[in-house]
């Protein structure tokens, strides 16, 4: 087992025109990982009440119960959009995490009380997040939305949401969005697979966030230039609050081949106030394999980006502040999947838990894994 290192990364603050390629400065914030407490995984695509399990995109944890929600991107490959309740043994004395276990498989039912279709068919959903909302009790979870390309020119257009369920799947309605995320069939809007990839409730506010650039925000990453992704933020009211750039890195490392695929994003964040996330950074290249990086990141001096049409060209704006807390590769390698945070219960020490999963894709290359972390300033 390798000793989790919490880093610290400080650039110089600064307006940007284009895509930042680094992140701007941020104070030291606070939070940091104090131990790793330890994995557990699920069997590869397991049978569990009737479903196929695999795809887990999304965690969280009812604080009052105990209770662990799991959310799967399974389009109906297997079964319809579904989420999944649970426990993870984590024991308040000591940090130890011992087991993790499924309890029920519920279905999400859209507004007309079906279920989502397939893939492929209008209405499909593709959810990637999912949050349980301590004061309704009821969960909150996100679609990423669909568009046709050259791979699949058939695939029906599909808007991205963050729509509300019951604890039984039953649709209790959802948020409005920007309309500078609109999916439309041209060059412009969200691209595919980066939609809504994170979620996070923080006391007076709800924040959302797309895995990567708008066509009119820029390229994706590359291994020499960063890309901005937009984080939308609602009040518990679920009016519109605002939205911020959040610059993701270049590409950690060159595809092998130099002309292989790769893609870089934000794959979920977790507030730890009305201000500061944590913030998923995830990376697949071809021939290097997953790159995982966990930042703290603060939203107080950013620019408010919500009626700018782009961000790849006109005024300046300022990005969101980013920390460097932890590169995944230093926990566990090979880096897996990695799509979920989550906060676990708080210890008898005064740490709080942070939980990390992985989504498997139903790929027996690779495995759905919970990693548990002790930490402070959260």
């Amino acid at each position: 087992m390798r000793a989790v290192l919490a880093l610290a990364l400080a650039v110089s603050a600064q307006l940007v025109a284009a895509p930042p390629s680094s992140a701007a400065s941020a104070p030291r914030l606070g939070f940091r990982i104090t131990r790793f407490l330890g994995e557990q995984l699920l069997a590869h695509k397991m049978e569990f009440d009737g479903t196929v399990v695999g795809g887990l995109s999304g965690i969280d944890r009812d604080p009052r119960t105990g209770t662990w929600y799991f959310i799967s991107d399974d389009r109906w490959r297997y079964n319809p959009a579904r989420f999944y309740t649970g426990a993870l043994d984590i024991d308040r004395r000591t940090g130890a995490f011992t087991g993790v276990r499924l309890t029920s498989a519920i279905t999400l039912l859209r507004p007309d009380g079906t279920p989502y279709p397939g893939y492929g068919e209008p209405g499909s959903a593709d959810p990637e997040t999912i949050r349980f909302d301590r004061w309704s009790r009821n969960l909150l979870w996100g679609h990423q939305g669909d568009r046709p390309d050259a791979r699949d020119p058939a695939i029906p257009l599909s808007d991205l949401f963050v729509r509300w369920a019951g604890r039984d799947g039953r649709h209790l309605g959802e948020l409005p969005l920007p309309a500078n995320l609109k999916v439309t069939g041209t060059d412009s809007g969200p691209r595919r697979d980066l939609g809504f990839e994170g979620l996070t409730f923080a006391p007076a506010t709800i924040a959302a966030v797309v895995a990567g650039p708008r066509y009119e925000d820029g390229e994706p990453p590359t291994a020499g230039s960063g890309a901005p992704a937009r984080i939308t933020v609602w009040g518990r009211d679920g009016r519109l609050r605002g939205q911020y750039a959040y610059p993701i890195d270049p590409l950690p490392a060159a595809p092998i081949p130099p002309d292989g695929a790769a893609r870089s994003g934000v794959s979920e964040i977790l507030a730890l106030d009305d201000h500061r996330y944590l913030a998923l950074e995830r990376s697949w290249i071809e021939g290097v394999n997953y790159k995982v990086k966990l930042y703290e990141i603060d939203l107080r001096r950013a620019t408010d980006v919500q009626d700018r049409d782009g961000l790849a060209t006109g005024r300046p704006y300022r990005p969101v502040s980013k920390r460097l807390v932890m590169d995944l590769e230093n926990v566990r390698a090979p880096v897996q999947n990695l799509e979920s945070l989550a906060w676990g219960p708080r210890l008898a020490t005064g740490e709080c838990t942070l939980v990390i999963g992985s989504d498997d894709n139903f790929d027996q290359r690779e495995v759905t894994q919970f990693l548990a972390f002790g930490a402070r300033g959260c």
